[in-house]
């Protein structure tokens, strides 16, 4: 049996750091945000494939791992 596990679409998640996604907090807030770092960030080197196959379109991956850097695994 599968259990639901809630997605944070503030945390990478490949590292779990906050992803700073402007996207999420003027969704969060309703408030608008400047356009968000990810518009002008070069994912060339970003992990892709190891994104969680759950996490992928619900959350954004932060700079760091869209750099192919990703900072040690959180650990919960």
């Amino acid at each position: 049996m599968e259990t639901a596990t809630a997605i944070d679409a503030t945390r990478c998640p490949l590292c779990g750091e906050q992803n700073r996604c402007a996207m999420e907090a003027a969704r969060e807030t309703g408030q608008p945000q400047p356009p968000c770092w990810c518009m002008a960030a070069d994912f060339g080197h970003a992990p892709f494939a190891a994104l969680p196959q759950a996490s992928r379109g619900k959350a954004c991956m932060c700079a760091r791992c869209a750099a192919g850097t990703p900072a040690e695994p959180r650990q919960d």
